[in-house]
């Protein structure tokens, strides 16, 4: 695996409330491991709840040293959760915090994903982008239910609103989800300071495009701020290279 990440406060936020992880090599005894959330709380408490999460699940995973990817993920989430919860019940100003979540790890040829909340993962082949995540949001409950349609005005005007979220709650369920990758494929992690600026078409055409993955993950943060940047976004952009990459 090859890997770059990136995150910008865009053009209108003060503060970057995004944080992302991306390591290509072992991470405990998982053989790679990408991560983005997204914090929300007034003042610093989505920062520090995106970075609480994401630090600390790290630690987990350095420490474990078995289980399957899935397994790690789902463990290491909940006991991250619980954690995080309980500080947003010993200290005042955290109150109310809480981030999303996404998370990769490629093992033997197979992308596992889990995700909290309305930051993605897409899969990106030579003509195709597909959004490997579902987003845990109010407009997606009604889409599903057959109430909305999605990419309409009320669509768009809602669906900043997000029904599940780490350390909101003493328990929380991840969605789980997994890829057979092809040699070239594009993995992008991402926050909603990217998908709501940025369209699927227009990403799938830097992603593949001419460039290193610093210069794609660069575009992408270049288009949305382009087109308004009214949030923080976290760009997580990896290239699986064929057999042998992304094993044990």
């Amino acid at each position: 695996m090859e890997a770059y990440a990136l995150t910008d406060t865009g053009r209108v936020r003060s503060m970057n409330q995004d944080y992302i992880y991306s390591s290509p090599e072992g991470v405990g005894s998982l053989p790679n491991l990408f991560m983005v959330a997204d914090g929300m709380g007034g003042h610093r408490a989505g920062d520090f709840a995106s970075r609480y999460t994401v630090e600390n699940l790290v630690v987990y995973l350095n420490r474990r040293q078995h289980g399957s990817a899935v397994m790690q993920l789902k463990e290491g989430i909940e006991q991250v959760n619980e954690a995080l919860f309980e500080e947003s019940l010993i200290h005042e100003e955290l109150r109310g915090m809480g981030c999303t979540l996404v998370a990769a790890v490629v093992e033997e040829g197979v992308l596992y994903a889990a995700n909290i909340g309305d930051s993605r993962l897409y899969l990106i082949h030579s003509g195709e982008i597909r959004q490997v995540t579902r987003d845990h949001s109010y407009v997606e409950e009604l889409v599903a239910k057959g109430q909305l349609l999605r990419g309409s005005a009320d669509y768009n005007s809602r669906k900043n609103i997000i029904t599940r979220a780490m350390g909101i709650g003493r328990r929380v369920e991840a969605d789980f989800f997994e890829a057979e990758l092809q040699e070239g494929d594009y993995i992008l992690l991402c926050s909603d300071g990217l998908t709501n600026m940025v369209d699927d078409p227009a990403i799938h055409r830097i992603v593949t495009g001419e460039g290193s993955l610093k210069d794609k993950a660069c575009c992408l943060i270049r288009e949305a701020n382009g087109r308004g940047g009214t949030d923080n976004i976290a760009v997580v952009l990896a290239r699986y290279r064929g057999k042998g990459d992304g094993a044990c």
